[in-house]
C-alpha cells in the first residue's frame, strides 16, 4: 500500500503547539515518515517548503492556518488544521481526533474542501504598490481617532456606491466567520463562490452586505482627503494607505485544499463554535 513520506509541521510559536509537533514528529519518525518542524514566525520569515511535501499539518488557530494557507497553500498540498486553543472555525480537529485521523490520511483516505481565496493589489500612482492572497478577508480600516472614510467603490469597473463607514471588508466564504461574522455579515457556506462586501459601522444604515459571485473584482478607491487608512490581509499584514490609492480584490489563483474531518461536518462546527440551542 502507498504510504505518505513526507509531512510538513506548522506550528504557532507557543509551547502547547511546538510540544504538540514534536511530539507528531516522533510518532512520524516510528513509522519511517520524514517530517519537517517549522515554527511560525512573524511575517516575512517563512521558510520554504520542500515541493516533495504531500500534506501540512498546522497546530494552532485559525491565524496560524491562516498564515500557512498564504505561504504555502498555492503549491496545492492538503492541509490538516489542529486546533490548540482558541476558537477555531478551520482548525476544527482536536488533538484527541489527530491520530485516529492520520492513521487513514498516511494512506491517501481524505478528502479535501476547496476554499476560494482572494487577491488583494494595492495601485498607487497608476503602478502596482503591493500584491496579496488571503483565505479570509481583505479589510480596508480607519484609524483610531481618524473620522469616517469614504470609499468609492466599483465593481468591474460599474460604479456600486460611496460608503462612508469606519471601513469596509471584502470576504471569502471562508471568512464569513471570521471578522465578518462580528461587523454583522452572513455566514457563507465556506465551499460557495462568491465574494462579500461588508461596511463596518455605516454612516448610512441603509448599506447592507452584499453578496457577489466571485467572477466580479471589486475596486475601493480612496479619495484625496484621507487620512489615517489602512489595509489589512487576513488580520495578520498591513499597512497604512495613502490618499487616492486604488484597492483591488478579485478571485485569486488556485484554491486552497484543506483536509476535512471525518467526525465534524460544517453545519456541526457551527452548533459547537458558535453555541447555537444552548440556553
Amino acid at each position: 500500500m502507498t504510504m505518505i513520506k513526507l509531512i510538513a509541521i506548522v506550528a504557532k510559536n507557543n509551547a502547547g503547539a511546538i510540544q504538540a509537533g514534536e511530539g507528531l514528529q516522533s510518532w512520524l519518525a516510528a513509522r519511517s515518515i520524514q517530517a519537517n518542524l517549522l515554527i511560525n514566525e512573524p511575517e516575512p520569515n517563512f521558510p520554504p517548503l520542500p515541493v516533495e511535501t504531500e500534506v501540512i499539518i498546522v497546530f494552532g488557530g485559525d491565524g496560524t492556518l491562516l498564515s500557512a494557507a498564504r505561504h504555502y497553500g498555492q503549491q496545492g498540498t492538503p492541509i490538516l488544521g489542529v486546533n490548540v486553543g482558541g476558537l477555531g472555525f478551520i482548525t476544527a480537529i482536536n488533538l484527541e481526533k489527530l491520530y485516529p485521523i492520520l492513521e487513514k490520511v498516511l494512506q491517501y483516505d481524505f478528502q479535501v474542501e476547496e476554499r476560494t481565496q482572494l487577491t488583494g493589489t494595492v495601485i498607487r500612482q497608476g503602478e502596482i504598490f503591493c500584491q496579496q492572497s488571503v483565505l479570509n478577508d481583505v479589510v480596508i480600516n480607519k484609524g483610531a481617532l481618524a473620522r469616517i472614510v469614504e470609499l468609492k467603490t466599483y465593481i468591474d469597473n460599474e460604479y456600486l456606491t460611496t460608503y462612508r463607514a469606519d471601513g469596509l471588508i471584502v470576504s471569502t466564504p471562508t471568512g464569513s466567520t471570521a471578522y465578518t461574522l462580528g461587523a454583522g455579515g452572513p455566514i457563507v457556506f465556506p465551499t460557495l463562490q462568491t465574494i462579500t462586501l461588508i461596511p463596518i459601522c455605516p454612516f448610512t444604515l441603509t448599506n447592507r452586505p452584499l453578496i457577489l459571485p466571485d467572477t466580479f473584482t471589486v475596486s475601493v478607491v480612496l479619495d484625496e482627503r484621507s487620512r489615517d487608512v489602512y489595509l489589512t490581509f487576513d488580520g495578520q499584514v498591513g499597512f497604512a494607505l495613502q490618499p487616492q490609492d486604488i484597492v483591488e480584490i478579485k478571485k485569486g489563483p488556485g484554491v486552497i485544499r484543506l483536509i476535512k474531518s471525518p467526525y465534524k461536518n460544517y453545519f456541526e462546527i457551527l452548533r459547537t463554535k458558535l453555541r447555537w440551542g444552548e440556553m
